[in-house]
């Protein structure tokens, strides 16, 4: 093949690729002047500046499961640090202490909402550190949530989950997570 004849086939193609109706052009149309961006107007509400107010032990936050239907309100209703194990066995490894944090979970949703809730709980410290949730069968500060917690639509629950920190360590935040953590997650200052 001859490099005219290539030539013409690159330029054929070119040409047949501009026509097709879906290509994309980043170059500007010069017969009509493009508005400013500062200058384009749109129906999408302009996104605010605001930063959103931070929940605090005793609100509620609204969590959103995968599931259709599925949504919790949550509500951190006491942080009791340091705490006890009243199960006769449970203790905590030296240099450490146990919190309970105390939630009320409220199926707001239409399906009803079964799950864990230690599974998907947190505590933080001011250095950044997260905590899991340990197994403790009671503590001195109530009741703790059973393992699988099942709630019909309109159903509450109001339980202790425990965590193991250390000593040293001061808890400024709570997280409880949907899903065992996998669904949206919502989070609590503690001062």
């Amino acid at each position: 093949m001859r490099i005219g004849n290539v030539a013409g086939l690159g330029v054929a193609l070119l040409l047949l690729s501009g026509c097709s109706a879906t290509s994309v052009s980043n170059t500007p149309d010069s017969s009509t002047p493009a508005a400013p961006a500062a200058l384009a107007t749109t129906d999408a509400p302009t996104p605010t500046t605001e930063t959103p107010a931070v929940a605090r032990v005793g609100d509620a936050i609204t969590l959103k499961g995968s599931a259709d239907g599925s949504e919790i309100a949550v509500v951190v209703t006491n942080v009791v640090d340091p705490t006890k194990s009243t199960d006769g066995f449970s203790t905590p490894t030296a240099g450490n202490r146990y919190v309970a944090v105390q939630f009320r979970i409220t199926n707001t949703g239409t399906a009803a909402y079964t799950d864990a809730p230690m599974n998907g709980a947190k505590v933080a410290d001011a250095d950044g550190q997260q905590f899991t949730s340990t197994v403790v069968m009671s503590v001195a500060a109530g009741p703790t949530f059973p393992v699988t917690l099942a709630l019909i639509p309109g159903g509450k629950a109001l339980g202790y989950i425990v965590f193991q920190v250390p000593t040293t360590s001061k808890i400024t935040a709570v997280q409880f997570g949907m899903d065992s953590g996998f669904g949206s997650t919502g989070e609590w200052a503690v001062s």
